[in-house]
């Protein structure tokens, strides 16, 4: 059976504790961080003013080339940690410099809204 394909979720979705455990995501944020020794990442998003992480385990997509304060996409599932904290586990890690954010966070939400339309119908 295949993996399920992952809506997309914004960071201060996941981090926030909204999105349950072993659900499949996309998300994108900033690689702020790259730990090769440990296989951890860390993504970053801004909302506002307020600045989101997410952990990211990089195992299953080593060899890894990372380019820390790129923008990265990354489709994968959700885990919690010893802390309860989520981390994401991508099968896809895919550098995405030059995307335009604005029109991308435009677009998640006109997705959102037409899925959520589909439903309400009869």
């Amino acid at each position: 059976m295949l993996p399920a394909a992952g809506a997309y979720r914004f960071l201060w979705e996941i981090s926030s504790g909204l999105i349950q455990e072993g659900e499949s995501v996309r998300t994108f944020g900033r690689l702020s961080c790259y730990d090769m020794s440990r296989s951890e990442a860390e993504l970053t998003a801004l909302q506002g003013p307020i600045q989101h992480r997410i952990c990211i385990s990089t195992k299953s997509v080593e060899p890894f080339q990372a380019q820390v304060g790129s923008m990265y996409m990354a489709l994968g599932e959700i885990e919690r940690s010893e802390g309860g904290v989520p981390v994401l586990h991508p099968r896809v890690l895919t550098c995405v410099d030059g995307i335009n954010l604005p029109l991308l966070e435009c677009a998640v939400h006109e997705q959102r809204k037409y899925l959520q339309s589909r439903e309400q119908l009869p």
